[in-house]
């Protein structure tokens, strides 16, 4: 069951005004991008897509809700999203990564990065809340199935966020390899990356119940 090509034409406008903003997601995917690589940005992109995945089938099953409901569970969730941002910024300003992709250690490496990237997302209660109070708005109960319908357009939601982010991690690649040929960005870029996902970690920590991506 899918809404009606009116509904659904809406919902993939505001799909598009949605993911034009840059959010959290964004930034951590740029910082991916900045400190290891093009490579490693768009993988990143792909975890936050499984991840976004995850929210969408909680949403189906209406555990959204449930989150919603409980300050205790929302808080929990959010700060402890929050410290991993951090570990992982700490993790990145202690020791500088390799940006050499073609080895069997860096692609183990990458493996690594698209597991943060779906914890990440997992761990960020504002997309359940983003989902719970997006979705429905789409939702034509007359077409039956609203779980069916909500994963439907989770996935399509899911599917243009890779893409978007993609985009962003490929911008933010290509300009950390052409800042790579400065031997001063070369023994910097470990603290831009490190301190966006801190700053990023601190400002997840501190935000509020918003429902933005």
């Amino acid at each position: 069951m899918i809404p009606s090509h009116s509904s659904l034409l809406l919902f993939v406008s505001a799909a598009l005004v949605l993911l034009a903003i840059p959010g959290p997601a964004v930034l951590y995917v740029t910082s991916r991008s900045i400190g290891l690589g093009r490579s490693a940005g768009l993988v990143s992109a792909l975890g936050i897509g499984v991840g976004t995945l995850v929210h969408v089938a909680a949403a189906a099953v209406g555990l959204s809700a449930l989150l919603m409901s409980s300050a205790a569970a929302f808080s929990a969730v959010k700060y402890l999203g929050a410290a991993y941002l951090i570990y992982l910024g700490v993790q990145k300003l202690r020791r500088e990564e390799s940006l050499d992709l073609s080895q069997e250690a860096p692609r183990v490496k990458l493996r690594r990065v698209f597991g943060q990237g779906i914890i990440v997302n997992i761990l960020n209660p504002k997309t359940a809340l983003f989902f719970f109070a997006f979705l429905p708005q789409f939702v034509e109960a007359s077409r039956g199935n609203v779980a069916l319908q909500i994963l439907f357009l989770g996935t399509l939601f899911a599917g243009m966020g890779i893409m978007s982010d993609s985009l962003w991690a490929f911008f933010a690649g290509t300009v950390a390899r052409r800042l790579n040929r400065n031997t001063r960005w070369l023994q910097t870029q470990r603290y831009v990356s490190g301190g966006m996902l801190i700053s990023l970690g601190v400002a997840t920590a501190f935000a509020g119940s918003g429902a933005k991506k």
